[in-house]
């Protein structure tokens, strides 16, 4: 397997498939999942001629399960080491949820001062700040954020199953087409990964305010949400980044659940394939 060292010494593990003289795009998930929730999208870009990349964050699936370093910052840095080993060069970062605001503080602080990006999509992330503040009212309350600790602590494995089934992939939904498969992999990735890598990163993505990440990223950024996200709600992310963004565009699915890239994933894909080669 495919390893690269940070400088703090963790291994994050990476997939990286395709022509090495393509463009790249590298992929960044959400949490509590792994590279292995970008499938549908990598094999979809490889075969329209990119080269695709994806890591698994620390403490997530393959990469080493270290005590610290779940916030922001070292998600960010730890993806710039993966495209530094790599020399990725005109690359595009591609970040769902947790890893939008993965790919927000990359851009920023690692990937545009660097030179080494050429544009960003936001797919339902969480950007700008998830969290009810004074600053932010339309936010959700800290006793949402409590309540998943609270039950990943209780029993990881339980959550971890109620999730999909249930508000991720709108499955809770009247109606709904209820994918089994997509339920037992969400499942299979998130208990991968490591139980302190998931408690930290539930602050990481619900408290940090990246209002002044999104407002230095000139580079084209397109953002993507569905308008039935259970899981981030569009009117407290999407709608507010958008604003934020110098080069920003936005596109919402009426509907679509918070887990669209892979449910609704050939739509997502063409909207995707035709922003980067716009």
């Amino acid at each position: 397997m495919n390893f690269v060292t940070t400088s703090d010494g963790v291994d994050i593990f990476y997939k990286d498939w395709g022509p090495r003289d393509a463009q790249p795009i590298m992929f960044h998930h959400g949490w509590p999942l792994s590279s292995d929730d970008w499938d549908a999208q990598m094999l979809f870009f490889v075969a329209n001629g990119f080269r695709v990349i994806a890591h698994d964050r620390r403490g997530h699936g393959r990469s080493a399960q270290v005590s610290d370093g779940h916030d922001m910052d070292h998600y960010a840095a730890d993806a710039f080491a993966v495209a530094e080993v790599l020399d990725l060069k005109n690359a595009v970062h591609i970040g769902h949820s947790t890893g939008g605001g993965e790919v927000a503080r990359y851009v920023a602080r690692h990937g545009q001062p660097a030179g080494r990006v050429a544009k960003a999509i936001l797919v339902a992330a969480v950007p700008p700040l998830m969290l009810k503040t004074d600053a932010n009212p339309e936010g959700l309350p800290m006793e949402v954020f409590d309540g998943f600790r609270s039950a990943l602590a209780a029993n990881r494995a339980q959550f971890f199953r109620d999730v999909p089934a249930g508000p991720f992939y709108g499955f809770n939904r009247e109606g709904a087409t209820v994918h089994e498969g997509v339920i037992q992999n969400w499942w299979r990735q998130g208990m991968m990964g490591g139980a302190k890598a998931h408690y930290d990163g539930v602050k990481a993505f619900s408290e940090t305010d990246q209002t002044e990440d999104l407002r230095a990223i000139t580079i084209p950024t397109l953002i993507l949400h569905g308008e039935d996200d259970q899981i981030v709600p569009i009117h407290d992310a999407a709608h507010k980044a958008i604003k934020l963004l110098p080069n920003g565009s936005l596109k919402t699915y009426p509907g679509l659940s918070h887990g669209m890239l892979t449910v609704n994933a050939e739509t997502l894909n063409a909207d995707m394939l035709a922003f980067i080669r716009g």
